[in-house]
């Protein structure tokens, strides 16, 4: 087996969705028994010395959660949008929206919530970030 470069390591990851990346991510961290969130936790948390602090740092929230509050009329399209920003499978999916108000995405970055909270809006459904 052919060892990759840094480069072609990264070229690869632009090639996947944010759910593949983030199932990666989960799996290296368990097989090599370390946490990529550590670093930012410490940086985080560094900064926070004083109570006024730590109320800013909370406003500026990085990770967000999509829910979906309801599918409204457009039962199918919203199905069709779970799947296209989730790796379900169509009876997953299907439960999902069936379920609602439940979680789409979980903690993910403010301009992936935005991009799928305007997905799922566009196909009829009523979203919430938290």
């Amino acid at each position: 087996m052919a060892k990759l470069t840094t480069d072609e390591l990264i070229e690869q990851f632009k090639g996947l969705t944010l759910i593949e990346l983030s199932e990666f991510v989960k799996a290296f961290e368990d097989v090599f028994e370390v946490t990529a969130a550590a670093p930012a936790a410490v940086a985080v948390a560094a900064p926070a010395g004083g109570a006024g602090d730590a109320a800013a740092a909370e406003e500026e929230k990085s990770e967000f959660d999509v829910i979906l509050e309801s599918a409204g009329d457009k039962k199918i399209q919203v199905i069709k949008e779970v799947r296209a920003l989730t790796s379900l499978g169509l009876k997953e999916a299907k439960d999902l929206v069936d379920g609602a108000p439940k979680p789409v995405l979980e903690n993910v970055a403010k301009d992936a919530a935005d991009k799928a909270k305007a997905a799922l809006e566009g196909a009829g459904a009523t979203v919430t970030l938290k």
